[in-house]
């Protein structure tokens, strides 16, 4: 997979994508500021191909095996009826594969308008042009809310940026980026493949809150207050009033739409919390490591927002 990677850049610049090298000298990061970009020259687009390290708006631009895309997509767990957004597509290779390798549908989003059209024919190419299409835009002014898969290759610094916005997206939304993090956002699952790391983030659900928890225990169904005082990221932390006691939440996580935990019942066995997250109600399974019975929450308001502090 081929990209452009954005280098860090004045205020109000916009930085395109693909793999952003990290410089090596002065002297090649003052060529690359003044040189012309690719795309601002003017280029047949029936004729135009990328060439590696070729300056872009800010940028350079360099090919990405193809194992690695693979590998993003399958870390992404593209299927068909998923719709795939490529932040910073380059010359399309992510969209492409994930229309003709895992039948699924792909946007790509891209600065450079060769690059645009170069991605485009290459989709004609490839026969799936009625499923990845491309779009001239910018990424920090773009609506991908209605995508399935997000996969990026862009700086920490860009990563950060997007990061408010990507943490809006509906829970469970996949996240997928080549060789870059998300600050304090733990990746859920880190891959390796072409000699690079490829990071995965499932959007969590917010369960921050007061909940009213109902449960099976020795034969009665008890109603219990559950208080999630606090969610970094997908890592909730609360307590749950167990009559004169309390009890912390062990093992708490937000798994995309999902959430886990388990506490220790007033008959001292430890119970394991297995639900998906549908706004204001958890539905699901609780364990007591013999038998597992459905198990029911209920938040009263909303919760505080998730916090996302680094």
């Amino acid at each position: 997979m081929t990209r452009t990677l954005a280098s860090s850049a004045p205020p109000g610049t916009h930085l395109a994508r693909r793999h952003l090298l990290a410089l090596g000298s002065a002297a090649l990061a003052t060529a690359l500021w003044t040189a012309a970009p690719a795309w601002a020259q003017k280029e047949n687009p029936e004729t135009y191909q990328p060439q590696s390290g070729q300056a872009g708006k800010d940028v350079i631009w360099v090919p990405t095996p193809d194992e690695l895309v693979t590998r993003m997509l399958q870390l992404g767990g593209v299927g068909k009826n998923d719709y795939v957004i490529d932040l910073g597509a380059g010359d399309g290779k992510i969209v492409i594969a994930a229309a003709k390798q895992f039948g699924a549908r792909g946007h790509g989003i891209e600065y450079n308008p060769d690059m645009v059209a170069h991605a485009t024919r290459r989709a004609k190419e490839a026969g799936v042009s009625d499923r990845a299409r491309f779009e001239k835009a910018d990424i920090f002014e773009s609506d991908f809310s209605n995508a399935d898969v997000i996969t990026m290759y862009l700086l920490p610094t860009l990563n950060l940026k997007l990061r408010p916005t990507l943490m809006k997206l509906k829970p469970g939304t996949r996240l997928v980026t080549h060789a870059f993090n998300m600050g304090g956002w733990q990746p859920d699952e880190t891959s390796r493949a072409g000699g690079a790391n490829a990071y995965l983030w499932l959007v969590p659900a917010n369960v921050s809150g007061q909940w009213q928890l109902s449960y099976p225990q020795g034969g009665k169904q008890l109603s219990q207050a559950m208080t999630v005082e606090r969610q970094r990221y997908q890592f909730p932390e609360g307590t749950v009033v167990l009559g004169s006691a309390d009890t912390s939440l062990r093992d708490a996580r937000v798994i995309g739409d999902r959430v886990r935990f388990a506490f220790t019942g007033t008959d001292g066995v430890l119970r394991t919390f297995d639900g998906k997250v549908n706004g204001g109600r958890i539905d699901g399974q609780v364990s007591d490591g013999h038998k597992s019975e459905k198990f029911s929450a209920t938040r009263k308001g909303e919760g505080p927002a998730i916090e996302t502090v680094d």
